[in-house]
């Protein structure tokens, strides 16, 4: 296997999660419906919030890659559901599969062998699918961590209240 295709399916697998960390939706599984929408003490998280966060970047991210029209949305306003925006089985149904979307949408490009990894973006020099998908699974990642401590957080204050 050559160099490139090592990079490819090393990127794939660091996009689909698991090795140093537990994936997206493993970590969002069985989260119990009652409390997507309980504000974690002195916090304006919530599990859904957060879980909206992560759907919103990842999807300007996987837009900004592949779309040269791409407008991405007013930093940092737009990329949080409002504070006090709650949420319902629907909605959160609705952002769960926004992320399994663009994340396979993302997943499909970097598979995709006509995709050059490290050319720059013909829309925007110094940016590469490399770059991108390095920042969108950072950025997962990051968030991850913290939706694992939320959930923790959120259910022991349900413990002791």
């Amino acid at each position: 296997m050559d160099n490139e295709n090592v990079l490819r399916e090393q990127l794939l697998e660091l996009l689909r999660g698991g090795h140093a960390h537990m994936r997206l939706m493993e970590a969002v599984e069985h989260f119990p419906m009652t409390l997507i929408n309980a504000p974690l003490a002195n916090s304006e998280y919530t599990a859904w919030r957060l879980l909206e966060h992560i759907r919103i970047a990842q999807w300007d991210i996987v837009e900004f890659t592949r779309n040269p029209q791409h407008v991405s949305p007013p930093w940092p306003i737009a990329y949080w559901p409002p504070v006090g925006k709650t949420a319902g089985p629907r909605e959160w149904e609705a952002t769960l599969a926004g992320v399994r979307s663009d994340l396979q949408a993302m997943l499909a490009l970097v598979a995709d062998p006509q995709t050059d990894l490290a050319a720059p973006l013909p829309h925007a020099p110094g940016y590469s699918v490399l770059r991108e998908v390095l920042v969108l699974a950072d950025h997962n990642a990051y968030h991850l961590g913290e939706f694992g401590m939320l959930r923790q957080m959120i259910e022991a204050q349900k413990t002791a209240g």
